[in-house]
C-alpha cells in the first residue's frame, strides 16, 4: 500500500505536458522564430506522437527521461542549432526526410524547383531521364519520383557522408529501387546524357560563409560556391552541353544577386538556348532554366 502510494505521489509531481509547452513556448519567444511550431515539433518527436495529440494532450505527464530529453533539445535549439538536426527530420515537398549535419537541410524554396521539374516532365511525357546534382538528402530526387511514375533518376554527390543520408532516405520511401545513386563532382563519373538537368549546388561565396550562423551546424562544403558563389554552377554549365540531350532542359538554384553573371554564362554555353528564370516566393530570380 506504501510503495503504491508512493508511486502516486510520483506520478503527481511528473511535469505537465501542457504546462512544460506554455513554459518553454514562453521562453523561446523572441528568440526563435516559430516558438509554437518549434516546441510542438519537439514535444511530437519526443514522445512519438503527432502534433494533433501534443496539442489535445495536455494533461500527459512527462517521463523523466522525457522531460529531460525535450529539455535538452529546447537548449540545442537556443543555441542555435536547426530543428531539422534536432528532430532528424525535415518536411519536404509534403514528404518526411531524414537529416543531419552530413547535409544541407531542405528549404522551402526549393519545392519550386521540384514544381516546375514536374510541370515540364508533365508537358514531355516522353523525356524521362532526370538527373539530380548535389543530391544531399535525396529530397529533389525523390519528391520526383514519389509525384510522377516512370521516371529514370540518376542522383548525384561529392559526398560519400550524404549519400549515404540519400541512400536512407531512398529505402524510407521505398523507392531505393527508382534511383541511381552515384559518387561524383558533378558528371565526372556520369556518362549519360539526361532530358532534364537538375542542381542545387552551393551558391554562397567563400568570403561571405564565416558570417553566416548557417555555417556553424550545417556542412560547408554543400553551401561553399566559391570566390563568387557561381564557382560550381559555372562548371556545371560548362560540361552540360555533354550531358543534356536535345530538347532537354535545365533548372539550376542559384543565388539571389547572380541572375545576371549566370545568365551570361548559359547564353555563352548555349547561344540557340531559351534562358529564363524562375521567381521564388519573393519575387526574386532564383532559378535559371535552360531550354533547349
Amino acid at each position: 500500500m506504501r510503495q503504491t502510494a508512493s508511486l502516486q505521489a510520483a506520478i503527481m509531481t511528473r511535469v505537465n505536458l501542457g504546462r512544460w509547452i506554455a513554459q518553454k513556448r514562453a521562453q523561446l519567444q523572441g528568440k526563435t522564430e516559430f516558438p509554437s511550431i518549434e516546441i510542438n515539433a519537439i514535444a511530437s518527436h519526443f514522445l512519438q506522437q503527432p502534433t494533433a495529440w501534443v496539442i489535445s494532450h495536455p494533461e500527459t505527464a512527462l517521463t523523466d527521461a522525457q522531460y529531460h530529453l525535450m529539455e535538452d533539445a529546447v537548449s540545442r535549439l537556443l543555441l542555435g542549432e536547426p530543428l531539422a538536426y534536432i528532430t532528424g527530420h525535415k518536411s519536404f515537398f509534403g514528404l518526411d526526410f531524414i537529416v543531419d549535419n552530413r547535409v544541407l537541410i531542405p528549404r522551402p524554396e526549393t519545392e519550386i524547383l521540384v514544381e516546375h521539374a514536374l510541370a515540364w516532365l508533365r508537358v514531355y511525357p516522353e523525356k524521362r531521364k532526370v538527373i539530380d546534382i548535389g543530391t544531399g538528402s535525396g529530397a529533389i530526387a525523390i519528391a520526383l519520383v514519389k509525384k510522377l511514375a516512370g521516371l529514370q533518376v540518376t542522383a548525384v554527390d561529392i559526398s560519400a557522408a550524404a549519400l549515404a543520408v540519400a541512400t536512407a532516405n531512398a529505402r524510407y520511401h521505398k523507392v531505393a529501387s527508382q534511383i541511381r545513386l552515384v559518387e561524383s563532382d558533378l558528371f565526372e563519373q556520369v556518362e549519360q546524357k539526361f532530358h532534364l538537368v537538375l542542381a542545387n549546388l552551393p551558391y554562397i561565396p567563400s568570403i561571405d560563409l564565416n558570417s553566416l550562423s548557417v555555417v556553424k551546424y550545417e556542412p560547408r562544403e554543400a553551401l561553399d560556391g566559391g570566390s563568387d558563389g557561381t564557382e560550381l554552377i559555372t562548371r556545371l554549365i560548362d560540361t552540360m552541353p555533354h550531358h543534356l540531350l536535345p530538347g532537354g532542359c535545365a533548372i539550376l538554384e542559384i543565388q539571389y544577386n547572380q541572375d545576371n553573371l549566370v545568365s551570361s554564362i548559359a547564353a555563352h554555353r548555349f547561344p540557340d538556348a531559351s534562358i529564363s528564370f524562375i521567381k521564388d516566393l519573393a519575387s526574386i530570380n532564383r532559378f535559371l532554366k535552360i531550354q533547349l
